[in-house]
């Protein structure tokens, strides 16, 4: 099934200034899956530790860093446990700014 991944406030930097993915994933994957399914596989090899590091906290979501669920605050639709659904798209939003 597809699914749409979008990055911003930095974030696609990680992922070599890809702003948007679709990605084909199996049904009944979380979003914990797709995160580590992300670094895997979008993240490029030279970027990987670095991006992880950015993105990435104690295996979920690194705080400052909002996760939409189609517009919902994936607190709201159970955080990583949310279950992937067809046309679903995520958003990666950094609320973190260098200075």
């Amino acid at each position: 099934m597809q699914i749409t991944v979008e990055f911003s406030g930095g974030l696609e930097t990680a992922f070599d200034g890809n702003k948007k993915h679709v990605l084909d994933v199996p049904e009944g994957s979380s979003v914990n899956w797709l995160l580590h399914h992300m670094v895997e596989t979008l993240m490029p090899d030279h970027k990987r530790e670095e991006g992880k590091n950015i993105f990435l906290q104690d295996e979920s979501v690194r705080p400052g860093v909002l996760v939409l669920i189609n517009d919902s605050d994936w607190e709201l639709e159970g955080e990583d446990q949310y279950i992937l659904q067809p046309r679903d798209v995520i958003i990666f939003a950094s609320t973190l700014h260098g200075g």
